[in-house]
């Protein structure tokens, strides 16, 4: 049976990314949400008392099996939603985890840090 990594995830995934969510978890699937989805899981309203996560979750229901692993990342209330629910449903909620490193280069006689930030590992929730 295939076993899917569902993102629900503001960016696109790296190639490191991919390459642990195969060989991690056995993924050989990653479904990224609809693009109206995609829209309103990268730009949650921060003026609204109350977030409004049912056609997140419908997502899950419908598209998710059991042991499916679940990308979750964004607004903070939603990641918690969702992690909550995902594991209601018997799917296996992550985060992905990464390492900065700091670079300091010279553009224009100016001394420039900046930050580079690499793929290290998903973490389950827990």
């Amino acid at each position: 049976m295939s076993k899917k990594m569902i993102l629900l995830f503001s960016h696109t995934l790296s190639d490191e990314q991919i390459i642990d969510g195969k060989k991690e978890f056995g993924v050989d699937e990653f479904l990224y949400l609809p693009s109206e989805l995609q829209k309103l899981w990268s730009n949650f309203d921060a003026d609204l008392e109350r977030l409004d996560t049912k056609a997140f979750k419908e997502f899950l229901q419908n598209n998710a099996n059991d042991g499916d692993i679940v990308l979750v990342q964004g607004d903070f209330g939603a990641s918690f939603t969702m992690v909550n629910f995902a594991l209601d449903l018997g799917l296996i909620p992550v985060y992905a985890t990464t390492k900065r490193e700091v670079v300091e280069v010279i553009e224009n006689g100016v001394s420039v840090k900046k930050s580079i930030f690499k793929h290290r590992r998903f973490r389950r929730y827990e």
